[in-house]
């Protein structure tokens, strides 16, 4: 949703679906939904509705003020169809003429549909796929589009219905859009009153915590990293990516943050969309998946979209489900504990899982991998996944040491033991005082920054102090802002830099509060959470040379980050280290 009224990304009927509205990677004649005063210099403000998803967009004019209400309501809360997009004109004062200009086109820009309008109802078809829009305002075709124009004075309401079915069923069911928005309004309302934070940072954990229940799909539980595809880590550059899938490895971090806010529920079907997903051979796990679990997600570019502000390609599905990537089975099996840890009761198929995985990691950690960032140059020995490996098996025999479950437990010990040797022997590099991204490399990363995290070393551990000194030189971007790697240093197999990545810097957040360094880390804090956006949203990365977000947007990773790091803040005994790891903080 733009600050100018017009919605120019929407896929239907789930995250991964084609896009109707494609305007936010080309441009209008790609889709979109326009919905405005015709004055093109109103003022704007923005925000949502109190601990809601119900966004209100207020124009001010010479001649008076509107809102513009937009919501969806949750799917199958309100009695509305599964696939509503409600917009309400909502006249403040005085009187605004306003505009409307709808272009919906099917498979991301690439289908005009056929359109029909009677009984005030338009209908638009192409496919499998149809939409419904009702108005009471009169609706017209000009250019290739659906426009409409109107006044709306102090007091009125003007409503419209978006609707989406698939082009074989029948058209939903009429929505009644203030009885819609009263629910919607009163459904998050008391979502987001069932939260636990107490804390200075209450109101960012919160939105942050809307922000991932609104990346969740509701029939699965699975939480997309992010709704949309190709926003660029570097305007103009290659590195775009389709984010609209399920990554395991943000497994751990997501379970925690929804847990430690109090939803169980949330957590459990969480946990229980990482069981079914998982399901299967070891030697088959994928890195991520799609909204239900589907293994199979080809990458492919879409030459007719020009790319967001001219970066090209965009692609769709993501070739990186193909990699191996050892550090996944850690994360599994570390939120899997993490699970049990906050109180999460436990599954048996789930010890069934982590066995399993156990089996094929003990045969496989050595193996060279492409590691977190999912790099597509060379695989290599990369010193973070060595450490999620031992994480596996120190989680395995912690779990067996604090429940009756049966298993080997001193043969788990023993590999565990000879990980963490080689760990300390190959990927640390003695004579700088440091941890280094893969063996044999002199390359930095910021995933290095969780061995406290994680419970492999205590934070004031020398070397883990030396790694935080010689990450805070080498990567940092800005006061508060750490790259992931350098692009120069580390073949990823792109061309081109980067911005800082927020997670990462959250991570040093974590990493400077668990040494002793809190002021320090709630200095990087606050200006970390002052990046987001007016409504307090956050992408994936910053651009601190143009002072803007890049990569794909809101990031689920980075909200995660943000929750985890105010924990971390406002409980030094009780935060994700903590029950991570078990690591004492200085």
């Amino acid at each position: 949703m733009c600050r100018n009224g017009s919605i120019d990304w929407l896929c239907l009927p789930r995250f991964d679906s084609g896009a109707c509205f494609a305007a936010l990677l080309g441009g209008p004649e790609y889709g979109r939904w326009l919905l405005a005063p015709a004055d093109p210099d109103a003022k704007v403000r923005r925000r949502y509705r109190g601990d809601t998803l119900v966004l209100e967009t207020e124009f001010t004019t010479p001649g008076g003020t509107v809102r513009l209400i937009d919501f969806m309501p949750p799917q199958g809360a309100v009695g509305t169809s599964q696939h509503d997009v409600i917009r309400i004109v909502e006249g403040v004062e005085g009187r605004v003429p306003m505009a409307m200009e709808l272009r919906l086109r099917f498979d991301y820009g690439s289908v005009m549909p056929w359109t029909k309008t009677s009984d005030g109802i338009l209908r638009a078809v192409a496919g499998p796929d149809s939409v419904t829009i009702r108005t009471p305002v009169s609706l017209e075709s000009e250019a290739d589009a659906t426009v409409a124009r109107f006044e709306v004075a102090a007091g009125q309401r003007v409503p419209f219905v978006l609707a989406w079915k698939p082009s074989h069923l029948a058209p939903p069911e009429a929505a009644d859009p203030d009885g819609a928005l009263r629910l919607t309004e009163q459904w998050w309302q008391e979502w987001a009153d069932a939260c636990q934070i107490r804390s200075e940072h209450r109101d960012l954990v919160v939105r942050s915590l809307i922000t991932l229940r609104g990346l969740t799909y509701a029939p699965t539980g699975g939480i997309v990293a992010a709704p949309t595809t190709s926003l660029p880590e570097r305007i103009g550059g290659e590195r775009n990516w389709d984010y609209r899938f399920v990554w395991l490895r943000d497994a751990t971090f997501t379970l925690y943050a929804l847990s430690v806010g109090g939803y169980e529920a949330e957590a459990r079907s969480w946990r229980d969309w990482l069981l079914r997903a998982a399901a299967g051979s070891p030697a088959d796990l994928r890195i991520m998946y799609g909204l239900a679990g589907e293994r199979r997600l080809p990458e492919m570019e879409l030459p007719w979209l020009p790319g967001y502000e001219g970066s090209r390609p965009v692609r769709v599905g993501n070739g990186a489900y193909l990699q191996f990537q050892m550090d996944t089975f850690g994360e599994v099996i570390d939120a899997l504990y993490v699970a049990r840890e906050r109180g999460l009761e436990p599954e048996e198929e789930a010890w069934e899982l982590q066995v399993a995985l156990l089996e094929f990691l003990e045969g496989n950690w050595q193996r060279a991998d492409h590691g977190l960032w999912e790099v597509r140059g060379p695989a290599r020995p990369f010193t973070h996944s060595r450490l999620m490996s031992w994480v596996a098996f120190d989680r395995a025999v912690k779990t067996l040491e604090r429940t009756p479950i049966d298993g080997p437990a001193e043969r788990w010990q023993k590999i565990r033991d000879e990980i963490r040797s080689e760990i300390m022997t190959r990927g640390y590099d003695a004579s700088r005082n440091t941890f280094v991204q893969s063996y044999g490399s002199d390359a930095l990363d910021a995933a290095l920054l969780l061995i406290p995290q994680v419970g492999f070393l205590e934070p004031n551990d020398s070397r883990v102090v030396g790694t935080v000194e010689a990450v805070l030189e080498d990567l940092s971007m800005t006061d508060a802002l750490i790259r992931r790697y350098r692009t120069e240093e580390t073949d990823d197999g792109l061309a081109g830099h980067e911005g800082a990545f927020i997670i990462c810097s959250f991570w040093m957040v974590d990493a400077l509060a668990l040494m002793g360094r809190r002021e320090e880390a709630r200095r990087r804090f606050d200006v970390l959470t002052g990046l987001a956006n007016d409504l307090g949203l956050l992408a994936e990365e910053y651009d601190p040379v143009a002072g803007h977000m890049l990569g794909n947007f809101p990031q689920a990773f980075s909200h995660v980050g943000l929750i985890d790091s105010a924990d971390t803040l406002a409980d030094r005994h009780h935060g994700p280290a903590i029950t991570r790891g078990g690591v004492t903080p200085s």
